[in-house]
């Protein structure tokens, strides 16, 4: 038996090893918002120390003078809900039909969609190239939107989340004479709302940080998204502008932390859920 003494020493230690893993986690946002706030001096006297003394908003200053960053936010934000809302309303409508119809293969389908977990995204990248030249959609936002309209995560997660809804709520909607668009929308979709938020969160954050895809697809300097403008301005800098170059990555990465900190609930039990339901 395991003294009151030996189970403490336990626990603490994996508090220790837990806040260790948290420090490691957060450390790179830390330095990112420490040097934003930093002159040039002290971002190379003092790299490691996180307290800027004194702190200057003059990187902030010279980003929004000289780099259009609301351009940049608005082709970001405009690809990202347009991905979002595809990949969102496609997962339910896909998931809605693999919880409640009985078709021909459908488990074969299902499964085949899972397989697509599993392909490398490099080499999707030269057919989904050769199809945006095709279309003519090179260096447009709707050729960097086009690959990224569906996913099979989304739909996954929502079947997970649907399987879990009481089937007499189904039925007794049936005997009321609900047809399945009335179903879904005033049955199942305010039960799953929140898992719904939850994808299109993640879907919003992932759109978002994309690099690859959208540095293959854009050239003009005007249609570029946020993160390849970050890439793009360091190097006009000579990588030697840190401060500045860290309050671009900083209010680059504003906008989903803060989704992510108000929705963080929502994605937990998300997840939580598929897991459950298996």
């Amino acid at each position: 038996m395991k003294t009151d003494l030996q189970s403490w020493r336990e626990e603490w230690q994996w508090h220790v090893l837990l806040l260790i893993a948290v420090f490691l986690m957060l450390w790179p946002i830390v330095f990112m918002l420490s040097t934003s706030l930093k002159d040039l001096n002290q971002v190379f006297e003092s790299t490691l120390n996180p307290l800027p003394f004194p702190p200057t908003f003059d990187n902030y200053t010279n980003v929004l003078e000289n780099f259009p960053l609301f351009t940049y936010i608005w082709n970001t934000f405009y690809i990202a809900i347009v991905v979002t809302i595809s990949k969102a309303a496609t997962s339910v409508l896909a998931a809605f039909g693999f919880v409640y119809y009985d078709f021909k293969y459908k488990e074969t389908i299902f499964n085949g969609m899972l397989l697509t977990f599993f392909i490398p995204i490099t080499v999707l990248v030269m057919p989904n190239y050769l199809l945006m030249s095709k279309l003519g959609l090179l260096d447009t936002p709707y050729g960097v939107m086009l690959p990224g309209l569906v996913d099979g995560m989304g739909v996954f997660l929502m079947r997970q989340t649907m399987r879990g809804i009481p089937k007499p709520l189904l039925e007794a909607a049936i005997l009321d004479g609900a047809k399945p668009f009335q179903i879904l929308t005033k049955v199942v979709m305010p039960l799953i709302k929140p898992s719904v938020l939850a994808i299109s969160i993640l879907f919003f954050i992932n759109s978002w940080n994309e690099y690859f895809w959208p540095l293959l697809i854009l050239q003009d300097n005007l249609n570029l998204t946020l993160p390849l403008a970050l890439q793009m301005f360091i190097s006009a800098e000579g990588g030697s502008e840190w401060g500045v170059a860290m309050a671009v990555a900083t209010l680059t990465s504003l906008p989903p932390l803060v989704l992510y900190g108000f929705c963080q609930r929502f994605i937990i039990n998300t997840f939580m859920q598929a897991g459950v339901k298996g």
